[in-house]
């Protein structure tokens, strides 16, 4: 981008073209190159900058105001978002707020703000109010009302839907460019049809690491139906001969990698059970993948850990917010194995006819950047992937949130032995508690035995997700009792009452074996927010803490010291810190590789003419 549109607004038109969007030799708006310190005290400047011109909307009477705000908007189409625009524009919809929705942005909202169009990543803590500054809106609308939604200035979406809208446009022009290539001198080509979207100008993310790093691994695949009896015969031989396996003679398992693995002598095994079969039976590569597969269906994933059995049909669970994911399939005939597995009716066949991931989408958008409570972790990746600085905002109020020492216990039976005698204690002093656990299923096991000890609880899971804003809105009653997975953990605002505050605040106790600390910190975030009272400790089970990759060596050095809580915890930590280190490098490695191979992708669609 030249020197002179770094602060300028992109838009459809002569400038940026029909349809905006980042190519791959265009440069994003550079870096400002300083250390996170100097940017937030930019951020701070701003903020500052904005209280006059906030003052001075307020003091100018309605009649004036439609005429102000247009000749704003010219100046800002103009001058682009330099300092002193930025800071107006902050005045003008902070005063705007007030009006209308009777909410007086803090100083760190507007810093907050300020880093966002300053193209930064912006850090603030869970509960300092980040829906003023960015919000979200639902999905639903057919082609023409997505249309005309996309022709305002301001469009509130998923970022699911604007991922599969620009797909949606990149496959309808490329084709309409195809068609015309080829029909070149034939007559008058004919009008391309109408995009959905505009192009990719300007995107501001809430929950920006959810969706650019836990969710960047997820394809996001555009199909249509395409019927293959044949294909479906196929993957049904798979899971008949993989139940004819047996492990670990036969197989092992990797429940990490969500992989399963043919031994020698099961390739021995394999091959005699197919070779009374024909067609891609007789190709070992072929066999080979689909029983693999439809190991990984059977002795992988886990029903109400990985997925639901509701209405008939296989639902994805999301693997970070514990919710279900509408519209998600595994591909590569997994979910069609799963379903099964399960004896249902599988899933119409389809094919893919284009493809991206998040990773690959935001990087086309000309101005990006985004907000969440927990993105110092990611910082490094954030910078490198997508060329945004993480900028830390301060807390309003000083923090009042006391960790209290990790426990390890035996086994899960006796970490929820212990987690009822808590709960109990916690109870009998009038505190709300709020339970993290790891799946539908460890909170249906949990829910169970609160239950036989008498205490009376609600449990938030993507079983009853109907339920959600009412369990929520109760989570901070006084004495109350939340068992929940990880729906909790993220844009979850629990509101203690005056008896729970009085009694300590909500306690957080965190049963979860999360493969990243920043899903550690969001749980823990619901306590003690806004500069109330509140507490959080986390406790973990010996076979699940080896299952998420902290090392048998560190765990057996840590159990007889810190089972108790009493001493050790620190280094319990330092095992799940370094376990948790290890799988964001992990994860950070095949999210590059992803982003590789979307490279490739393009490159290949575009060799043979396919793509927009």
């Amino acid at each position: 981008m030249a020197p002179d549109l770094v602060h300028l607004l992109p838009a459809p038109g002569p400038m940026w073209g029909p349809y905006p969007q980042r190519g791959d030799a265009d440069k994003a708006p550079p870096a400002r190159g300083l250390a996170w310190r100097a940017a937030l005290g930019r951020c701070r400047a701003l903020a500052r900058a904005a209280a006059p011109h906030a003052a001075q909307w307020q003091a100018l009477p309605a009649p004036q105001r439609p005429a102000a705000l247009a000749a704003l908007r010219t100046e800002l189409r103009r001058q682009g978002l330099c300092a002193g625009m930025t800071a107006r524009a902050l005045g003008v919809v902070s005063a705007s707020a007030v009006d209308a929705l009777g909410l007086q942005a803090r100083a760190t909202q507007l810093m907050a703000a300020g880093a966002l169009l300053d193209n930064h990543m912006a850090e603030m803590a869970t509960g300092e109010g980040k829906t003023l500054a960015i919000a979200m809106a639902d999905a639903g609308m057919d082609a023409q009302a997505r249309r005309a939604a996309y022709r305002h200035d301001i469009v509130y979406a998923t970022a699911k839907d604007l991922a599969f809208d620009f797909l949606r446009d990149r496959q309808a022009l490329g084709a309409h460019h195809r068609y015309h290539h080829a029909a070149r001198g034939l007559g008058a080509a004919a009008a391309a049809p109408p995009a959905l979207m505009q192009g990719l100008c300007m995107a501001l993310l809430d929950e920006a690491d959810s969706i650019l790093l836990d969710e960047a691994d997820v394809p996001l695949i555009l199909s249509q139906a395409a019927p293959h009896a044949a294909r479906r015969a196929f993957l049904w031989q798979a899971l008949a001969l993989a139940r004819k396996l047996d492990a670990p003679q036969h197989f092992t398992v990797r429940p990490r990698d969500r992989h399963a693995a043919l031994t020698a002598a099961g390739e021995a095994r394999l091959a005699e059970l197919a070779s009374a079969l024909d067609g891609p039976w007789r190709r070992p590569r072929y066999r080979r993948e689909a029983v693999v597969t439809a190991l990984a269906a059977l002795h992988v994933f886990e029903r109400d850990t990985h997925y639901l059995v509701r209405d008939g049909a296989i639902e994805l669970l999301d693997e970070v917010t514990g919710r279900v994911a509408p519209g998600r399939v595994w591909s590569r005939g997994l979910h069609t194995l799963v379903a099964l597995k399960e004896g249902l009716s599988p899933p119409p066949e389809t094919e893919t006819v284009a493809q991206t991931t998040f990773q690959r989408f935001f990087q086309r958008y000309w101005r990006l950047c985004g907000i969440s409570g927990t993105l110092r972790e990611a910082a490094a990746e954030l910078r490198a992937v997508y060329g945004m600085q993480v900028v830390a905002i301060p807390l309003h109020r000083p923090s009042r949130r006391r960790t209290l020492p990790t426990r390890l216990f035996a086994d899960r039976d006796s970490l929820r032995d212990a987690v009822v005698q808590r709960v109990r204690v916690l109870h009998d002093q009038g505190r709300p508690v709020l339970v993290g656990t790891d799946s539908v299923a460890d909170s249906q096991q949990l829910s169970d035995r609160l239950q036989a000890a008498g205490l009376a609880h609600r449990v938030l899971n993507a079983l009853n997700d109907a339920q959600e804003a009412d369990i929520v809105a109760r989570a901070g009653q006084a004495a109350g009792v939340t068992v929940a997975t990880r729906m909790a953990g993220r844009g979850t605002d629990i509101e203690p009452d005056a008896a729970a505050l009085a009694a300590g605040g909500l306690h957080v106790l965190s049963c979860q074996h999360n493969p990243s600390r920043r899903l550690d910190r969001q749980l823990a975030g619901r306590a003690a927010r806004h500069g109330d009272p509140g507490s959080h400790e986390h406790w973990m089970a010996q076979d699940a803490a080896q299952a998420v990759g902290m090392s048998a060596l560190a765990v057996a050095a840590a159990w007889p010291i810190a089972r108790d809580g009493r001493i050790g915890g620190h280094l319990l930590d330092a095992a799940r810190r370094m376990a948790q280190w290890q799988e964001d490098r992990r994860r950070t490695s095949l999210r590059r590789q992803l982003l590789l191979q979307d490279l490739e992708w393009e490159r290949r669609l575009a060799f043979a003419g396919r793509s927009a």
